[in-house]
Formats: structure tokens, C-alpha cells, sequence
């Protein structure tokens, strides 16, 4: 029997178990659209406004319950709206597969409505070959069952990362043969690399002999869901453990042995503990410049004199910032389990419990939450963002997911909620996508239905996907968005009055002749129907918060918060390398103060 190109792709991603797939129908893709109708009662197409939620979508479906979904986009534009939220995934390793629709085959080069082809006929994918892991450029249905097996195993194995196939509108329309349908999960595999014997048990020993160890638990670590090993071998050696911010959550925040974060704006007591350190093991880490204060030495790493052990399934990562002493090339849940395996045969658990060294760890921890605890407790108005998140995390429970993109609001939420659970606090990473919070709270939600889910954003950050309130009222997503309103781009704010002396606001924030221009967004949310509050004291925000949560609704809590400099974000805990002019060289050492009192 025949089938359609498309209807044997429908078929495959049926076959993986897929009850979603994201995308906006064009004339690029119609058949896909068509055959996705035919199997509606098999795997549910969400329709966002925008192809760049579309690909946040499926991205916070991912990092909340560890499965793929697909994307679809038409020809042209449609395609080229999912750049930024492949870079967000690829950047965070994020598996994402991308269906793009392109011109016929037989039309290429003649420029056909929406084709790039100037350069090379059809072309417009290699606009997306540098933030995707692979892609296939189709000629013939009969190639699709071979791409899209070959797409699943390089997006799902190894250091994972989003995938494209472009789909030739004729392609999509082809008959096919359907035995040549394949499952795709019989063409991958299906262990987990679990590194060198001899390199583990070199690390083992290492490790064991340790006075200052330290545990660097990295967005690897969350991906391969490795917690309940990273606890285990924390707990045998007694060690402190720090977590980046794609690491966060991976292991309990009330645990005496978390020493929260290291960094640029991160926490005092996690920089104390890792540029202290005799041993390190960094686990899924990519020692990227915020989470190492730029390398400058002895800010938040001294390595050497510390000795590195570097746990990644990417080669490329080991050694690439800092020097190691052993270099493990593993996944992280298969080299842990092999860790603890290694270090229990080789040595007894300590007695950490009352140790010095635990009783530092959490001296340290105690003081660095001593140093926001002022600014939580102020009840001042219009309320500071400290007193908000403490408000949201005492309400929601230990199971709720928290979503940040980028900004101020992300960086104080990343020094000061604590997180109990795995996979309940997700944040775009390495690529700081503002716009990414919201759909991929969408996203979450749609992968754990029965937990609260908060995309927690700036006015700036909401703004830029505003349009996707639709596309949750539409389905009935009630995700909760609290919008911290300081009505501009204030890190950039705090930053150019840091390092520039300016107190101007040129250029950062949303105003007109020095006076605030900035939408209510909370009777713009209820434009879209959603649910809209806006509060503007503290005593209003934990019962405005609990009734966004309690109406079942897409909701949002709009709170205007405090927007004066210095209190207006978090904590500067380290360097940062902002490079300006010379002419401001001399205003930035008066400055110098500032850096360790302010958020950069």
C-alpha cells in the first residue's frame, strides 16, 4: 500500500510515543498538516503564534519530563522564526526535532515564494546548521524513514541538541511504499557510556584522599537525571556540592552539604567553597565565563593549586578552560554510578554529618542568606523582587516548576529559591534567551499536568512572547506567569551604571521624556482571556499569586516592583569581564565597591 511522505513521517513520530507536536501551518507544509489531521487522535498538534514558542515549547516539554517533540514550520519565514529557540537548545542541550517545509524539488532555483536561492538553490537551512546538532536536506520520501531515525538517535544520544529535516513540498506529497516505515528506536543505542575503568578508579582514589572536596553538579547532570547518584556519592565523601545554574535542582537545596552556586551572580558561600577546594569534580560542567567570574584566578576557581576532575559526554568540553587531572569522557549518570561504586570499595563513608567541614559549608550558607534576608522581609512599596520570590517559593509546593529566561528577575531567583526536587527549577542557560520562560512553561506544563507551573519574568522578558497568551487560553494551558514589572531592561540598567558611571537610563529603559511608558499587562492578559491581577504592595502578592493558581486559568500576576539601583536586583558575588573604554577606566575603580553590592 501506498502512503504519503508526510503520512509515513506522521506515522514514525506516532510510533516514538509523541502526543504533541508544535507548529503553525503555510502553504509550505499543507500535506504534514493533512496527514497530522488524519492521526489526530494519536499525537495532538498545539498551534502557538510564533515559531520561535514553538520551539520553546518543545524545549520546556524536554527539560520537564525528558522526552522529544517535534516542531513544524512552513517554507521560508516560518522556518526562519526558529533560530533563536534552536540556539537556546542547542546552547542548554536540548533535543528538538525541526520539520521545515522547503521548495519542490523540481522548483528549485527558480525562486519559488519564500526560497532562498542566490547562493545555492534552496538553501535556506544552512541558515540553521549552526545551532542545530545535524540536518538532512530530503530529495525523496523514501530518504525519510533513514533521516528521521538517524535525527532521533543524534538528537537523543551523545551531548543531546535539536535536529532539522527540511520537507520538499512534493516530498511531503509523494506516494511512498509504507513498508519501508521503520522504527527508529531499533536504530540507536541504548546504553550509556560510562567512561575509562582506569580513569574512574584513578578518580575514585583521588576523591577518597580529599581533605576540601568539591561536587561542580552541571546541566549534565540534570539531563542524565543522575541526582540520586550525584546524593549517594556526595554523601559517602562527605563532599560540598555547588551546582551551576542548568545543574539547579539536580540536588536538594536544604541538603547540609549544598553550597549553593559559583559565579559572577551567584552566592558567596558557593565562590568560598570552590576556589577552596583541594579536589574538584565538575560533572556535566562547562565552565562557562558567568559561572567561573571570567577566570580570573582565585575569584571563584584557584585551579591549580586545586586538582580538576572533569566528567562530560562531549570530548571537546574537557580541558577546554581549565586544566585536568583526570579527564572522564562519560555520560553523567553512568560515570556517577560507576563513582560510588569505586569509592564504596575503596574507602568507608565519612562521619559528615557534624564534621568541621560540613559546619563550614553551612557557616557559609547561613551568612550568605543573612546578607538578602533584609530585603526578603522588607515590606516596603512597592514590594522589592526578594520579597516576592520569598513569597512564591512559601507558597507553591515542592513539586511546582519555576521557569526563568534571563534579567535580574533570573539571576536573584537563582541566588535566593531553594529547590528540593529534581527538574522543578528550568532556566535557559548559556544562550540568556529573553522570550523563553513563558512558552516553555507552556511546554511544562503540557509534560506534568498536575503541578503548578510558574514562568517567573521580567516586563521586558513577557513582552517579547506576550502573543503565546493566546495559544494557552486557546488550549487551556493554565500556566501562572508572574511578571516582576520594573518597566525597562533594568540589568542592562544596573550594568551601565556600573560600569559606565551613568545614571542617565540612555537607551535601557521604557520611558518617554524621563516619564515610564509601559502596557498594564495585566489588562492585556485579560484581553487575551486569560486571568490578570496587578498588584502593587506586598501584602498583596502571596494571595494574588494563590488565586492565579487556584483558578485553573492561564493566569498572570503583574507586581510592580522596586526599581531603585541597588536593590532593584541581586547580588554582584564575583567579576564579571565588561570591557569599556579607556576614558572610563578611572570611574570604574571608583566603582570597584559596587561590583560586590550589585547585580551585573
Amino acid at each position: 500500500m501506498e502512503i504519503s511522505g508526510a503520512q509515513l513521517l506522521v506515522d514514525m513520530l506516532v510510533s516514538e510515543g509523541m502526543p504533541y507536536i508544535v507548529g503553525i501551518p503555510g502553504h509550505g507544509n499543507l500535506p504534514l498538516v493533512d496527514a497530522l489531521r488524519q492521526r489526530r487522535d494519536q499525537i495532538r498538534v498545539i498551534m502557538p503564534r510564533h515559531e520561535q514558542a514553538a520551539v520553546h515549547m518543545a524545549d520546556g516539554y524536554y527539560r520537564a519530563c525528558g522526552k522529544p517533540l517535534a516542531v513544524y514550520t512552513s517554507i521560508g519565514a516560518g522556518a526562519l522564526n526558529t533560530p533563536i529557540g534552536l540556539a537556546t537548545a542547542y546552547v542548554d542541550s536540548i533535543p528538538v526535532l525541526l520539520l521545515i517545509g522547503e521548495t519542490h524539488t523540481y522548483m528549485r532555483g527558480v525562486g519559488v515564494l519564500q526560497e532562498i536561492e542566490r547562493q545555492r538553490w534552496s538553501d535556506l537551512y544552512r541558515a540553521l546548521e549552526p545551532v542545530v546538532k545535524r540536518s538532512w536536506h530530503i530529495d525523496h520520501a523514501r530518504q525519510l524513514p533513514r533521516a528521521v531515525s538517524q535525527a532521533f538517535n543524534a538528537m537523543c544520544t551523545g551531548r543531546p541538541g535539536p535536529t532539522v529535516i527540511t520537507l520538499p513540498m512534493d516530498v511531503q506529497a509523494q506516494a511512498v511504499d509504507e513498508r519501508l516505515k521503520a522504527n527508529s528506536q531499533e536504530h540507536r543505542p541504548h546504553d550509556r557510556p560510562s567512561g575509562d575503568t582506569a580513569a574512574i578508579q584513578a578518580a575514585a582514589q583521588l576523591l577518597a584522599g580529599a581533605q576540601r572536596p568539591v561536587i561542580i553538579c552541571g546541566g549534565g547532570v540534570t539531563l542524565s537525571r543522575a541526582g540520586a547518584e550525584l546524593l549517594a556519592l556526595a554523601e559517602h565523601l562527605g563532599c560540598a556540592v555547588v551546582s551551576t545554574m542548568q545543574g539547579k535542582s539536580a540536588f536538594p537545596e536544604d541538603h547540609p552539604l549544598y553550597a549553593w552556586h559559583m559565579g559572577t551572580n551567584a552566592t558567596t558561600c558557593g565562590n568560598h567553597m570552590t576556589r577552596n577546594a583541594d579536589v574538584l569534580l565538575a560533572v556535566g560542567v562547562r565552565f562557562a565565563d558567568k559561572a567561573t567570574c571570567s577566570y580570573k584566578p582565585g575569584e571563584t576557581f584557584s585551579i591549580p593549586p586545586s586538582r580538576l576532575i572533569h566528567i562530560d559526554i562531549d570530548p571537546n568540553e574537557i580541558g577546554k578552560n581549565y586544566p585536568v587531572e583526570i579527564g572522564i569522557v562519560a555520560d553523567a549518570k553512568a560515570a556517577l554510578t560507576a563513582l560510588v561504586e569505586a569509592v564504596q570499595a575503596q574507602s568507608p563513608a565519612r562521619d559528615w554529618a557534624q564534621s568541621a567541614y560540613t559546619q563550614e559549608i553551612g557557616a557559609q550558607v547561613a551568612a550568605w542568606k543573612a546578607s538578602y534576608n533584609q530585603q526578603a522581609q522588607a515590606e516596603d512599596a512597592p514590594p522589592m523582587m526578594g520579597y516576592v520570590l520569598k513569597e512564591l517559593r512559601a507558597l507553591l509546593p515542592q513539586d511546582a516548576i519555576v521557569l526563568t529566561s534571563s534579567g535580574n528577575v533570573q539571576a536573584q531567583a537563582f541566588q535566593e529559591m531553594a529547590f528540593t526536587q529534581p527538574h522543578t527549577y528550568l532556566a535557559a542557560g548559556g544562550f540568556s534567551t529573553m522570550g523563553w520562560s513563558y512558552p516553555a512553561a507552556m511546554g511544562a506544563k503540557l509534560a506534568r499536568p498536575n503541578v503548578p507551573v510558574v514562568a517567573l519574568v521580567g516586563d521586558g522578558d513577557f513582552l517579547m512572547t506576550i502573543q503565546e497568551l493566546a495559544t494557552a487560553v486557546q488550549y487551556n494551558i493554565p500556566v501562572v506567569a508572574v511578571v516582576l514589572n520594573n518597566q525597562g531592561w533594568q540589568a542592562i540598567r544596573d550594568l551601565q551604571w556600573i560600569a559606565f558611571d551613568d545614571e542617565s537610563n540612555y537607551g535601557t529603559m521604557f520611558e518617554h521624556t524621563d516619564a515610564p511608558v509601559s502596557p498594564n499587562i495585566a489588562e492585556v492578559a485579560r484581553g487575551f482571556g486569560a486571568y490578570g491581577v496587578r498588584v502593587e504592595k506586598p501584602s498583596e502578592v502571596a494571595p494574588a499569586i494563590q488565586q492565579a493558581i487556584e483558578s485553573g486559568r492561564p493566569a498572570v500576576v503583574e507586581v510592580m516592583i522596586d526599581m531603585n539601583f541597588g536593590t532593584s536586583g541581586g547580588q554582584g558575588t564575583g567579576w564579571w569581564d565588561v570591557p569599556i573604554p579607556p576614558n572610563f577606566a578611572d570611574k570604574r575603580s571608583v566603582h570597584a565597591q559596587a561590583l560586590t553590592e550589585v547585580k551585573l
